[in-house]
């Protein structure tokens, strides 16, 4: 499982002398590779049903488009975590949480990844939590712990072991659920940052109505259509 690593770039010098990084980013790869994948599967089976089909057939597919395209999008495409030195910003599928580290209280992982901010609670659908590679990197802190010793072929085991799955930048132990290490990179840049000037300020929920809206229009004009 691979993912968004979200490494800064550092840019200028800011208004205090301190250097500006771009944002860190982070979303879950193989949640875009699939929605890339069902987007063609959609175009082609959508398309061919609107030039071959028949009676019905090609309005019906049409009238599908922005009812199966838009969630497609929403859900796999669009969710993101974007973090700098002034605020948090959420994109989830249906809207856009944008919280200034001041009024981060935490951020966790049970489950699936949280955010704590102004007594609310968040779901970050871009950090999926994988239990298998959870299970994966406690084996792998397990091998780091036990005693070295080589075998009669001469292949070294025990401490030193690779990391168990994807590392992030930034990240103090690379052998954790890569879920787990950006919640601990976020969490770390939270209590760095809480104090920062211009850290502060209210939460900010946006809901994404170009994705609902044609959803919803879509909706009502393929019930219409397969009633007509």
């Amino acid at each position: 499982m691979t993912d968004s690593d979200g490494r800064p770039h550092p840019g200028p010098a800011g208004s205090d002398g301190e250097p500006v990084y771009a944002d860190r980013v982070y979303r879950s790869v193989p949640g875009v590779i699939s929605g890339v994948l069902l987007l063609a599967v959609a175009g082609w089976l959508i398309g061919d049903a609107a030039l071959n089909g028949t009676g019905k057939t090609p309005w019906v597919s049409l009238a599908a488009v922005p009812v199966f395209i838009l969630p497609v999008v929403a859900y796999t495409l669009r969710p993101a975590v974007r973090a700098n030195a002034r605020r948090l910003v959420v994109r989830n599928p249906l809207r856009t949480i944008t919280a200034p580290w001041a009024s981060v209280d935490a951020l966790r992982a049970g489950y699936s990844v949280e955010l704590l901010a102004d007594g609310k609670k968040y779901q970050v659908w871009a950090v999926p939590v994988s239990l298998r590679q959870r299970k994966r990197a406690a084996r792998a802190q397990d091998r780091a712990g036990r005693p070295q010793h080589t075998s009669r072929l001469g292949l070294m085991f025990g401490q030193g072991a690779e990391p168990s799955g994807p590392g992030v930048q930034g990240s103090a132990d690379p052998n954790r659920a890569w879920s787990d290490q950006v919640v601990g990179i976020l969490q770390e840049m939270a209590e760095r940052n809480a104090s920062h000037p211009d850290a502060a300020g209210p939460i900010e929920v946006r809901w994404c109505w170009w994705i609902i809206a044609p959803t919803l229009a879509g909706l009502v004009a393929l019930i219409a259509v397969i009633a007509a």
